[in-house]
């Protein structure tokens, strides 16, 4: 693939092209193409990244598209999901081990009527939120291989895909409808263990990577979407709800890290696509390039409300 500037970036048949390995709500592949044709020049002349942190991971869609085209020396990822952040561990640490676990699930899964389906599906969700309590989230151990499949499995059996916990950090999608749904996808697996090949994976808030952050740093902020209107909020990726107060904290954390020098780009919702007179994000981040571009509307129960909105990407240079 070539871009602009004449500089040939890796292609897509790369051996670390992985993909997110949660479907994940509010992922960034539909926006990668905007993002990337706004990233520094300086990384897209040379095709390398001295560092890349990510703040909030989520999904991952743009770490792993970055990690299978450009030259990324050192990556840290966040988040404060701790399920998730088991996940990535687990896949950088025991991906053999955790295909097994899947392939296990997926034939016993895939073997079943659907009424049998349904309470597998609903005997493994009691099993994953009923360790809550007494789970090691600290300390890597083998019981992490399973939970992490655990997840996985929830996440591809579940109506629409989704992860959502409640306020006491359960898992409480119900069980979704799909006649041959992909649990184990090993050929992603062995990929997403490769692009996290010199990879750092951090528990924990946001305003722990400041430490990581340098002149030479990429820093790509996708935080949870402020909610559009009061009844589209869906901030519970994890326990920790994410709301205006925390958008402001946000904010002024991008402006610490923007006086070390790093490039931020950062992607949230656009107030205005509901209320014209929302200035919001555009007072926050008054200082830097704010720019709309269009997005699809992905999550809602009403097909009619899922057409084109725009989407903010602000960053800290030109």
């Amino acid at each position: 693939m070539n871009n602009t500037s004449g500089h040939t970036i890796k292609s897509e048949d790369n051996t670390f092209f992985a993909k997110p390995f949660m479907k994940w709500a509010g992922g960034k592949s539909q926006l990668i193409p905007e993002l990337t044709s706004r990233l520094p020049k300086e990384i897209i002349d040379t095709g390398k990244i001295d560092t890349y942190i990510e703040p909030f991971v989520g999904g991952g869609a743009f770490f792993f598209y970055l990690k299978s085209r450009f030259q990324i020396n050192n990556s840290y990822l966040f988040d404060i999901n701790r399920e998730l952040i088991i996940g990535y561990k687990v896949l950088q640490n025991d991906p053999k081990e955790l295909i097994n676990h899947l392939n296990i699930l997926e034939i016993e899964y895939i073997n079943k009527n659907e009424e049998e389906r349904k309470q597998y599906y609903y005997n493994i969700r009691d099993r994953y939120n009923s360790q809550i309590n007494s789970f090691d989230y600290i300390k890597y151990n083998t019981n992490w291989i399973e939970r992490a499949s655990h997840m996985i499995f929830l996440n591809r059996t579940c109506f629409n895909g989704l992860f959502r916990q409640n306020k006491n950090g359960e898992f409480n999608v119900p069980h979704g409808r799909y006649k041959n749904p992909r649990i184990c996808d090993k050929e992603n697996i062995t990929k997403v263990n490769l692009a996290l090949k010199n990879t750092e994976i951090i528990c924990g808030d946001f305003s722990e990577s400041s430490k990581y952050v340098n002149n030479n740093s990429l820093v790509y902020f996708d935080p949870p979407y402020r909610p559009l209107t009061k009844t589209s909020s869906f901030t519970s990726y994890s326990k920790e709800e994410f709301i205006d107060n925390d958008q402001i904290r946000l904010s002024e954390f991008y402006k610490e890290l923007n006086k070390k020098g790093a490039y931020l780009i950062l992607s949230n919702s656009d107030p205005k696509n509901e209320d014209p007179n929302d200035d919001f994000f555009d007072n926050l981040y008054k200082d830097f390039i704010i720019e709309r571009v269009n997005a699809k509307r992905i999550i809602n129960c009403d097909p009619k409300k899922r057409g084109e909105i725009k989407e903010l990407i602000i960053r800290n240079y030109p």
